[in-house]
Parts: structure tokens; sequence; C-alpha cells
């Protein structure tokens, strides 16, 4: 039987390199699937990863219906046997019904990936309804770390080292690198404690007049 199955974990935590190894192993055994993602960092059409990984995706936009999509695709003599969605907090409510449908009806297997909550900590649309929906969701297990060393469990978006809790839900950039200087719009992944705090680590570098981050929670 055909699943929907949401995988999930904050930013850095590997979504992005697993929808790429999914549809490794899967195209591996023969089966053919069709690759979709919203906003990747590495542009419009791609599925990158931070290892490096890339392969051309399908973009999608408020207006792709995927039933109309893969029924068109089946009727002109395509093979699909897997759909691949990263990005998939950015999907909307009536596209993650479709996605259903589509393993429901077709019998064809969809894999999701993407983050539960966004900068100010609430639920994105998509994620909310793969949850109500997913016959499976799973919890990455590699963890990403806040600046602190424990479990990082919240996506805080910086401008110049700033946290801000403010602004538009969607703007593209990655997670940024702690250790050197801050860029002017970018993500860090924060434990709960410094996200409430706003404690990043470029402003835990200026508390603390060090190079590196304090190694406790202040």
């Amino acid at each position: 039987m055909a699943e929907l199955t949401f995988w999930t974990g904050t930013m850095d935590a590997g979504k992005s390199t697993l929808a790429l190894q999914t549809n490794h192993n899967h195209a591996a055994r023969g089966r053919v699937g069709r690759l979709f993602t919203s906003n990747d960092r590495a542009g419009e059409s791609v599925l990158s990863s931070r290892l490096g990984l890339t392969h051309d995706a399908i973009e999608v936009g408020p207006e792709l219906d995927f039933w109309r999509f893969v029924v068109d695709s089946l009727t002109a003599g395509a093979r699909i046997d897997y759909l691949v969605c990263d990005e998939a907090q950015f999907y909307t409510p009536t596209q993650v019904d479709q996605l259903a449908k589509v393993v429901d009806e077709l019998q064809i297997d969809v894999f999701c990936f993407g983050i539960l909550t966004d900068f100010r900590t609430r639920l994105f649309a998509g994620s909310a309804r793969l949850v109500e929906l997913a016959d499976r969701t799973e919890v990455l297990q590699v963890e990403a770390l806040c600046w602190c060393g424990k479990r990082a469990t919240h996506n805080a978006r910086t401008e110049d080292g700033a946290m801000v809790i403010e602004g538009e839900v969607i703007v593209v950039g990655d997670v940024d690198d702690v250790l050197g200087p801050p860029a002017e719009i970018a993500y860090e992944v924060l434990c709960r404690q410094h996200h409430r705090r706003h404690l990043t680590a470029a402003r835990a570098r200026a508390v603390s007049l060090s190079a590196e981050p304090l190694p406790f929670g202040s």
C-alpha cells in the first residue's frame, strides 16, 4: 500500500539530504519518480543539500495542482511510482490534500520533507496539514545543535546577526555560519531557551567579549 510520509526537523537537520537519498534509493531499484521543491536556497527548480548535492526538480508554486500534474502525466504515458516533495512547509493545505489523494486513489508513494515551524515558532500551514493527513510523521534523528551545544528545536531569522520575530514568512536564506561574520539575512537554529531570549551566536559572542560562543546557557 502506498503511503504519505512526512519527514520533519529543524533547519540543518539533513532533510534535503534525506530527500535526495530517498530518490536515489528508489531510482536504484528501477522505480521512477518526480522531485518537487519550493524556494530552495540554490534557486528555482533545484533541490539542494548543504552537503553540496543537487538535483533538478519541479518548482512548486501556489498554482501547481499535484493531482492534475500526476493524472496528466500518467494519461500521456509516463510512469510515476513515487513523488519526493522537499520544502513541503511552503505547500498550501490544498496541495497537501492533493498529495494525499494521489496516494489513496493512484497508489503512488509520496515522501514529504519540511520544517514544522517558522521563525516566529508558528506552524507552517503546509506542515500542519501534513501532520493531520500523513500516514507517518517521522522526526529526523540527526540533531541540529544550538550554539550552546544543546539540541536545536527552533528556527531563528537573523538580520546582521540580530534575531528578528516579525516580517514576511517566506524569505529565502541559508543557515548562517555562526563562527563567521553575520550575513545580512540568514537563519540560525537555537534551543528554545535561547530562541526565547533572542540570544544568537553573534550576540553571545558580543556579550562574552570572546571569539567563541558561551559554553553554557545564559
